[in-house]
């Protein structure tokens, strides 16, 4: 048997990765060392969580981009920045949240070698085997409300036949990874910044706006 056919990302599952009883630093640590899929070998570093250990707030976004596979730190490109704007706009302290995404590793494409890398959507498959690790960061963060940022979040935590437009703005009351979850699902930052129209960015940055206050109304 080849070693290919052994190789740990072949199992698609973070699981035997993820350190028992482990804090967010030990947690942080040993996701660097992930080979849960094949996203880690293309792939500059894992982005782990970060942000307040008890936060009362978990914004969940899709993967990293391109910025933050470099700086190995999530929400630290165009996205995040207008994430922030957004949630101090809503009256939520970006400082108070703690941030995440679905999938840790940047799954990306290029047309040309060292050109410009280009975002591609992770498959359910991909999520499912990241999912170990944001079910660890649920259960020691325990925030009282989950901001789910688009749509492969939404899938990730809630199943594929989740629709943001359908269900966006609304407060949500799901058991996930085996926890009672209120859940304010929203368009994800970036999906905003790729709006050409200055109208309808305008208006799609202020959908997004409205979406967190009512994530801001749910913590009181």
């Amino acid at each position: 048997m080849s070693s290919r056919t052994t190789a740990p990302e072949d199992a698609y599952t973070a699981a035997p990765f993820v350190p028992e009883g482990a804090g967010l630093s030990a947690l942080r640590r040993a996701a660097a060392g992930c080979r849960g899929c094949p996203l880690h070998r293309d792939a500059t570093q894992t982005v782990f969580g970060a942000g307040d250990a008890h936060a009362r707030v978990m914004l969940v976004g899709e993967q990293p981009g391109d910025q933050e596979d470099r700086q190995g730190k999530p929400f630290v490109g165009p996205a995040g920045r207008l994430l922030d704007r957004g949630l101090e706009e809503a009256g939520i302290d970006p400082a108070d949240a703690y941030v995440t995404n679905a999938v840790k590793h940047f799954k990306f494409t290029r047309a040309e070698p060292r050109k410009r890398r280009i975002h591609k959507a992770p498959s359910l498959r991909e999520m499912t085997a990241c999912g170990p690790w944001l079910a660890a960061e649920l259960a020691l963060v325990e925030p009282e409300l989950i901001v789910v940022l688009g749509a492969t979040a939404g899938k990730a935590l809630l199943g594929s036949s989740f629709r943001v437009g359908e269900v966006r703005g609304t407060v949500l009351e799901e058991e996930i990874h085996g926890r009672p979850e209120r859940l304010v699902p929203t368009v994800h930052p970036s999906s905003v910044l790729r709006t050409q129209d200055d109208e309808d960015r305008k208006a799609a940055y202020q959908g997004l706006v409205a979406d967190l206050k009512v994530a801001a109304r749910a913590l009181g």
